[in-house]
């Protein structure tokens, strides 16, 4: 299984970024989507999460500008990222809680990271 992260870049402030992330391979079934962040000198923090029924948690810095969608018949996960701030600047990862057998339990997966910079 793999989880291919894209769309990050620079971007001034105030401006709009959409990351996307695919999952391959052998897949059974995917529960969480989501998308982690980390800045550097700071420790990895979620940024916005998404269940197989389309529940969503965002952290509080990110609500009301940034969503988290994603696709099952694709099994994608995307963040559209507006307003961007320059506390934004990191590198987003994406991970899945992925079933790749009826047999076999879940286990968490992540992307390679894409780095998003905000400038001013």
């Amino acid at each position: 299984v793999q989880l291919q992260a894209s769309g990050g870049g620079l971007v001034q402030a105030g401006g709009s970024l959409r990351l996307s992330c695919a999952a391959s391979g052998s897949i059974f079934s995917i529960n969480a989507m989501g998308w982690y962040r980390q800045a550097p000198g700071k420790q990895r923090e979620l940024v916005a999460d998404i269940t197989s029924g389309g529940s969503t948690r965002y952290v509080d810095s990110v609500k009301g500008r940034f969503t988290i969608s994603r696709d099952n018949a694709k099994n994608t996960v995307s963040l559209q990222m507006n307003s961007l701030k320059l506390e934004d600047t990191a590198v987003y990862y994406c991970n899945a809680e992925i079933k790749r057998a009826l047999t076999i339990g879940r286990e968490w997966y992540w992307g390679q990271g894409t780095l998003v910079t905000v400038s001013s």
